[in-house]
């Protein structure tokens, strides 16, 4: 029986992830029709820009839970260092937030 709750996770992960990897790939399209009709070339920056930004937002949102999760197991096992833990969680989850929005601001920089 846990096997099977274990590849029904599996099975739920896959699919949001490919989900997020449509969803990529039809915006990057969408953007790139008006290049593509005017010069008559497909330009690889208008699809790379997008899946670059989810594969960041992705890998952010990997970080931050592991982050947070690890932080919180933390203060469990050890509650009077939980102001220094919890200090240094939210350090490092604002560089993380920090690496993810240079990715969103360097599409529009180059846009």
């Amino acid at each position: 029986m846990k096997q099977a709750v274990t590849s029904k996770k599996g099975s739920i992960k896959f699919s949001t992830l490919l989900g997020m990897v449509a969803f990529c790939a039809m915006s990057s399209m969408a953007m790139a029709q008006d290049g593509e009709a005017a010069t008559g070339a497909f330009d690889w920056i208008r699809v790379a820009y997008p899946l670059g930004l989810g594969l960041a937002a992705f890998g952010s949102a990997l970080g931050l839970g592991r982050a947070v999760g690890s932080a919180m197991e933390a203060m469990g096992r050890q509650p009077e260092a939980a102001g220094k833990i919890q200090t240094a969680m939210i350090i490092g989850c604002a560089f993380i937030e920090a690496l993810t929005i240079y990715a969103l601001i360097s599409i529009f920089l180059a846009g």
